[in-house]
């Protein structure tokens, strides 16, 4: 056994496999995958092996796509065979919510290249006949659905990583990870010591136990799944003897999935009563085993299957298959550097390995190759979790997650497991003002504010839902008189030291700003890609304060540890620094009636230390409502006497607490962006925008540079522009397409209603050159093209007199 290596791949599943042999196509070879049984032990040889494109995030669905295209790549490079069966597949709909999500999917292919297609019930019963079409409305047919051999497409990744020179260690059971203090690690195994630069945790169901061995929590859980086998069906031996292949159905309503086996059927389920497995910890003895056959929790969906799919009920089972497979809490993979390790990779969580693994070994590869992917990937980033996560919250996620696999995703929905979790001092005063709950990174956030009889939950919904109204009266007293919300959903950080300044005009492409000032700034990869969208608060001359999204904190704490610099300090103060934001042409009045300090003449992005009451706090003149407003920052201990102060003095003046329902239709007024939606590392500065916060005039080789200048010379090539729209009752949320002159040439990025203004607002991308006021164009809209202009001048203030005044 070889004992030093670039990188050592723990895990011989598919996602290790496809991490090996991606990394060997990118051009790194001295690589090896360490396992400690068998090539496909643990959850991937029992896989039903199918495959499919459909996933609510765009990305995760191009790298689907990317993953069953490899496929044939894959056979061509090795000579063997992945069992590959093309065969198509239908998603049912069996009421309007559930045909809307489709409308909607198929509305986000259009521009990814994706061939997908509705279908109505007569095609339906002709493209997949076994199916009792009672009920159906329609379907999403997809022409790359279909299956493999799960063993055969392992061992070509491995035979292909083999062949890029990647040597492969079986029967090696890995008994430590030792960093040591180069960055480098030990990986201690039953064979012997390996010496690697890097690790890469691919272990599958042993993906805690491998991450314990580092000090690493990784938020994934196994649960037990089923499916069967049957004897022959007549009707698919009929199939079958005319040449041809019955394509997998996808039946949400009976939480399951079916495809040909032979001349038989497969089918498996999502079932509600659904079991964890493993719970304090996956037996290292487990390998090749099944679990005992459980028929009681599959009653249910086995009925409803017979219903769906009569044949089944005439049918003989021929194999029960019953393993367990990982789940992460939201269903997708922990993938990428893990925070606060040196040289410590994640690839596991991934429980479509053969919809996902070929994408998730590219992601990771390119990462640790190039320094990033070439698109974004939060939705499977190891980062979205951060450090708030624990055991106790994973579990009932993770079930909630395995229950809702077939459920109809709404783009408002907040589901209700492992919560309240984390909460501020503020959530029993909100929730007995009528707080109706949102969650962002584990926190409790208030969406908005229900009155009198009005529901405390917003009915889940592809349209304008019960909330409507609870939003125009909190926009109405904001935009009206003054109103207040809390400022604990924003990522926080204090950099100190003497390099600080120095640090953060590297970090950061925007200009840092002097004491008592405040500038907004792009942070940038090295690609000129957009990692961040910050507010930088000079307290002085060797301290600062960064503001961002609270749900990013690991994914920025990340990136500035490996950008650290000696006399410089980063501390994640998030939870720390707590308070409000007051907004409305009535806030300065109530923010000067509150203290003895001068706060009334602070001018636009200044920021003053104040006792409002008997708090000592930090105000900053900014605000994302695009109104005159206040960020006001405190120690979260008296955030309550803070708030008694304040809303006791703004009942003078009309204040309402509002939501952030309310907070994205008031960006929408002055077309402000949103982290992840108009700013992520898929987009640049100049397509976006926020090259106007760049600081060109810098003496300083920021991160990024010089591809943000290559940019700016050549001109980028599409560009950000905001909508108004004729909708009806359907808003725009995210990555419908866009038409003009009869085809598709953008997208949006987000959109919504503004109340203020009375219309419906989406903000897109679409071509440079199309980018002027007035054009017109259409907007697929839950199927129906609804006509949009391009405007240029914001809803509200557009001189910005009242923001800045």
């Amino acid at each position: 056994m070889q004992t030093t290596t670039r990188v050592a791949v723990i895990g011989g599943g598919v996602v290790g496999c496809s991490v090996l042999y991606h990394l060997t196509k990118l051009g790194w070879s001295d690589v090896m995958l360490i396992e400690r049984s068998e090539l496909t032990s643990g959850s991937t040889w029992h896989a039903a092996g199918g495959f499919h494109t459909l996933n609510g995030d765009t990305n995760m669905a191009a790298l689907q796509g990317y993953t069953i295209k490899l496929y044939k790549e894959l056979e061509e490079i090795t000579g063997m065979s992945c069992g590959l069966h093309h065969v198509g597949g239908v998603t049912l709909a069996d009421n309007r919510d559930r045909y809307d999500m489709l409308v909607a999917e198929r509305a986000k292919h259009r521009y990814m290249g994706l061939d997908t297609h509705i279908v109505g019930p007569d095609e339906i019963r002709e493209i997949a006949p076994v199916t009792n079409i009672e009920g159906i409305i329609g379907a999403l047919y997809d022409p790359l659905d279909g299956h493999l051999d799960p063993s055969g497409t392992t061992h070509a990744y491995a035979k292909a990583a083999r062949m890029g020179g990647a040597t492969i260690e079986t029967h090696c059971k890995v008994l430590e990870t030792n960093p040591r203090a180069d960055g480098t690690w030990d990986v201690v195994t039953e064979k012997g010591t390996i010496h690697a630069e890097h690790v890469v945790n691919a272990g599958g169901l042993w993906a805690r136990e491998v991450g314990a061995m580092a000090g690493v929590y990784l938020p994934l859980h196994p649960m037990e799944h089923q499916y069967l086998v049957t004897e022959n069906v007549p009707e698919i031996e009929e199939i079958v003897a005319g040449g041809g292949e019955h394509p997998h159905v996808m039946d949400p309503a009976g939480e399951s999935y079916l495809r040909q086996e032979g001349k038989g059927l497969c089918i498996g389920f999502y079932e509600q009563p659904c079991r964890p497995w493993a719970v304090d910890g996956t037996p290292w003895e487990f390998g090749h085993e099944l679990l005992p056959d459980d028929f009681d929790k599959i009653e249910d969906s086995i009925e409803f299957a017979y219903k769906r799919f009569p044949a089944l009920e005439r049918a003989g089972v021929k194999s029960v298959i019953h393993g367990p497979f990982t789940f992460a809490p939201d269903g997708n993979p922990l993938v990428g550097p893990v925070q606060g390790m040196r040289n410590y990779w994640s690839a596991c969580g991934v429980m479509a390995g053969f919809s996902q693994g070929g994408g998730v070994g590219l992601m990771l590869a390119q990462w640790m190759v190039e320094g990033e992917c070439e698109r974004d990937v939060s939705a499977m980033d190891v980062a979205r979790f951060g450090d708030v996560i624990t055991k106790g919250y994973t579990l009932p996620k993770v079930i909630e997650n395995y229950q809702k696999r077939f459920s109809v995703a709404y783009p408002n929905e907040e589901l209700p497991a492992a919560r309240p979790f984390r909460t501020t001092p503020m959530y029993d005063i909100f929730d007995r003002m009528g707080a109706v709950w949102g969650q962002q990174y584990g926190l409790e956030v208030v969406n908005y504010f229900a009155e009198g009889d009005e529901p405390r939950y917003e009915t889940p919904s592809f349209r304008r839902s019960n909330a409507w109204e609870a939003t125009r009266r909190e926009v109405a007293a904001v935009r009206g008189a003054v109103g207040i919300n809390e400022v604990h959903n924003f990522g926080k950080y204090l950099v100190t030291g003497p390099g600080a300044r120095g640090w953060l005009d590297r970090i950061m492409a925007g200009r840092i700003p002097q004491p008592g000032r405040i500038s907004l700034t792009p942070m940038l990869s090295p690609k000129g890609r957009l990692i961040g969208d910050f507010t930088v608060s000079c307290l002085s001359d060797t301290a600062f304060q960064l503001t961002a999204s609270y749900g990013a904190q690991a994914y920025h704490m990340r990136w500035f540890e490996q950008n650290g610099e000696d006399g410089v300090r980063v501390e994640n103060i998030s939870d720390r620094l707590n308070g409000f934001q007051i907004a409305g042409p009535k806030a300065r009045e109530v923010l000067q009636a509150c203290t003895r300090d001068k706060v009334d003449d602070m001018r636009f992005m200044d920021l003053r230390r104040a006792c409002l009451g008997m708090v000592d706090c930090l105000i900053q003149r900014v605000s994302y409502t695009g109104d005159l407003g206040y960020e006001i920052y405190c120690d979260p201990m008296a955030q309550r006497a803070l708030w008694d102060v304040l809303w006791t003095e703004g009942q003078k003046h009309g204040m309402r607490p509002f939501g952030m329902r309310a907070m994205m239709s008031l960006r929408l007024d002055r077309f402000f962006g949103s982290w992840l939606n108009e700013f992520s590392p898929d987009y640049t500065p100049g397509e976006t925008g926020m090259d106007r916060f760049i600081s060109w005039k810098k003496n300083v080789d920021f991160i990024g540079r010089a591809a943000a200048e290559k940019e700016r010379a050549e001109g980028a090539e599409r560009q950000l522009v905001s909508f108004e729209v004729d909708a009806s009752d359907a808003d725009v949320h995210g990555y419908e397409p866009v038409w003009i002159n009869g085809e598709v040439q953008g997208f949006c990025t987000s959109g919504g209603y503004s109340h203020h203004a009375e219309k419906s607002i989406a903000l897109a991308l679409i071509p440079r050159a199309l980018a002027e006021a007035g054009m017109r164009a259409e907007i697929e809209i839950l199927g129906e093209m609804r006509p949009a202009v391009v405007i240029t001048e914001p809803l509200f203030d557009a001189d910005g007199a009242r923001m800045r005044g």
